[in-house]
């Protein structure tokens, strides 16, 4: 679903939720926010559309000192999802604009530029699937009452 609350390209993951754990390499802690999907195909897609994706790799952007996953795909029915099947097929300029563009997005409201784990590297697909299945574990105990809502709002 795209988001519409800011002017950025990404979609969101209702049902993958970034736990208020400590990750354990980068000792910070989630944003507790849906994770983000970039989606690279080419073409756009609707407002407010769901569509399927196939994951590429994601990004550690640290946003105020919190994790904010950004997972990068292809829409599974856009020609490139032929040729790009992890994040090494992607080519580099479009890695490094969809880095940078995290980096400033925020710099317009008078916020800090955000900053991004890992040496500022995407990790593979395979990484990226265990994201998306631990986000959606944590968004699972959540709705479950396993977890504290704390600020959340639950619907």
């Amino acid at each position: 679903m795209q988001d519409s609350l800011q002017a950025n390209p990404h979609l969101y993951c209702p049902s993958c939720h970034v736990c208020a754990e400590e990750h354990p390499e980068l000792k910070v802690f989630g944003d507790d926010d849906p994770i983000d999907v970039v989606e690279i195909g080419s073409k756009a897609l609707e407002m407010g559309s769901v569509t399927e994706v196939k994951p590429l790799g994601v990004l550690a952007m640290i946003d105020d000192g919190e994790l904010d996953w950004k997972v990068v795909a292809v829409a599974i029915d856009d020609p490139l999802a032929k040729e790009y099947n992890d994040i090494d097929d992607v080519p580099e300029a479009v890695k490094a604009g969809i880095r940078e563009w995290f980096r400033w997005y925020k710099t317009p409201d008078d916020k800090p530029l955000n900053g991004f784990g890992f040496d500022e590297k995407y990790l593979n697909a395979a990484e990226a699937e265990e994201v998306i299945a631990e986000t959606h574990e944590a968004w699972k105990k959540l709705k479950a009452g396993d977890s504290e809502a704390g600020k959340l709002w639950l619907a």
